[in-house]
């Protein structure tokens, strides 16, 4: 018999020998020691793990211990583990000294090899000939004037170009009088808030981007998170609120970044409150033509336009680096927003806004959107099909729309998960981050994966990577 909390033997495993301290954590002992092994060279890439009761019943621990234990080298990178082929040391892992440079817990993180970060359109797919051919048509049919200091309400041709574009694929009740256009949603919050057209409170989604909500406190605007359930958030909260808001932001389309349109009621429930109250609906349209189950939600603007600010841009269906967006704004808003901007044009390309005009009007950026649906529709299948192969007990949730999509974890798991996807070079985010600090929401741990940014080449190898680092399966 071998004494407590020493193994000679693996079981159906590799022999090896582990030695955990009488007190303490067993399950931060053990891991420990499994690190330990790996550095030594004792268990090399490749060798596969004792079974969680084996090991469990060698040591004298319980069999959870030895499965925590596992998920958490797994997350940072020093095992893998996929259906039917057991837990391994990753292939990375080498011994110190060793051609292979080890994978240490020493804080050194690995240059990110595999993007998997969300919020980015495919770089590659920027529609070049289109846009090219587009610059020299509307350069050629520019009048004069259009070479002279930029309007801050934005060229007619491009107003009247959105006009028609978002009545006709978004739903959205406007005239060109009613459009201005800004650099993206940032400069729009920018001039809402910063310009003090709008003040707070501002009732927010549970879950949000960190860099609005520290634009909004940058600017004395003090946000309140909603609930949420499988409706989506929880708009009739909103005549309930003690912080009494002047306003709330919503992603109606597609929550982000849980993902899943905003439940009917709940779209009637926000205009409903801000028409009672004299409040308005902030409605960030952020990717909405990309839908892939059924029709496109439409916009909430269309409901009450003199209640609702439509926001959108270019930065998902074209690039970020295309500095281009617009706020569809109630009537009664369009002077103040526009004595905020300035005499002049101060943010904007004119000669941006003039190719983006002759791009919709010729009808390539809708071929070019279509596209780039069809394209991103297959990044999501493959991303769904390879983890149905190798990590089936992974939920994924989110994906009806969008670019990106939320993995569900086992409790406790993201942030290690989140750590061993930095040191293997994968950049994705935990959904931790993005949930606001005084939302009371169920506790739940993900990841948010993009699957638009990666080159095509390159999205197997990203998909194979991120597998490696989810948490196992429980052993049932």
């Amino acid at each position: 018999m071998p004494e407590p909390g020493v193994t000679p033997s693996g079981g159906s495993g590799s022999d090896l020998h582990l030695e955990l301290p009488a007190t303490g954590s067993r399950r931060a002992a053990l891991a420990g020691a499994l690190r330990e092994a790996v550095r030594e060279g004792r268990l090399a890439p490749g060798t596969r793990l004792p079974p969680y009761r084996a090991l469990a019943v060698d040591l004298g621990v319980a069999r959870n211990t030895v499965a925590d234990a596992y998920a958490e080298l797994v997350a940072e990178g020093w095992f893998t583990a996929r259906q039917g082929s057991g837990t391994r040391v990753a292939e990375r892992a080498a011994p110190a000294g060793a051609v292979r440079t080890p994978v240490r817990v020493t804080g050194h993180r690995t240059a990110p090899v595999h993007d998997l970060s969300q919020g980015q359109p495919d770089a590659a797919s920027f529609p070049r000939a289109a846009w090219s051919a587009a610059a020299r048509r509307a350069l050629a049919a520019a009048p004069n004037e259009a070479f002279g200091p930029g309007d801050p309400q934005g060229r007619p041709e491009l107003r009247g170009a959105l006009a028609e574009y978002l009545a006709r694929v978004r739903g959205v009740r406007t005239a060109p009088e009613r459009i201005v256009v800004c650099s993206g949603f940032a400069h729009a919050l920018r001039l809402l808030f910063g310009g003090q057209v709008l003040r707070g409170p501002l009732a927010v989604e549970p879950y949000g981007l960190p860099f609005h909500r520290s634009l909004l406190s940058d600017a004395g605007v003090r946000t309140v998170p909603l609930g949420t359930d499988d409706r989506g958030t929880r708009t009739q909260e909103l005549a309930a609120l003690t912080a009494a808001p002047r306003a709330v932001l919503l992603t109606p389309a597609h929550q982000f970044p849980t993902g899943g349109p905003l439940h009917p009621g709940r779209r009637a429930a926000a205009v409903d409150w801000a028409r009672a109250n004299g409040a308005l609906v902030l409605e960030d349209d952020y990717d909405g033509e990309f839908r892939y189950d059924r029709e496109p939600v439409g916009a909430v603007q269309g409901l009450d336009p003199e209640h609702v600010v439509y926001l959108g841009s270019v930065s998902k269906s074209l690039s970020p680096a295309v500095r281009l967006g617009w706020m569809v704004l109630p009537e009664h808003l369009v002077a103040p927003v526009l004595a905020v901007k300035g005499e002049r044009e101060a943010w904007v390309s004119v000669l941006d806004q003039l190719t983006l005009a002759e791009l919709i009007d010729s009808g390539r950026y809708d071929r070019h959107v279509r596209r780039m649906r069809q394209r991103y529709r297959d990044r999501r299948a493959r991303l769904v099909a390879t983890l149905a192969e190798q990590a089936p007990h992974i939920a994924v949730t989110g994906i009806a729309a969008g670019l990106h999509a939320v993995l569900r974890l086992p409790p406790g798991t993201e942030a290690s998960t989140v750590k061993g996807a930095t040191w293997q070079g994968i950049a994705l985010d935990g959904l931790a981050g993005f949930r606001h600090p005084d939302a009371v929401v169920p506790p739940a741990d993900g990841l948010v994966v993009g699957y638009a940014t990666p080159p095509d080449s390159a999205y197997g190898a990203a998909l194979d990577a991120l597998c490696r680092i989810l948490p196992p399966a429980p052993e049932s």
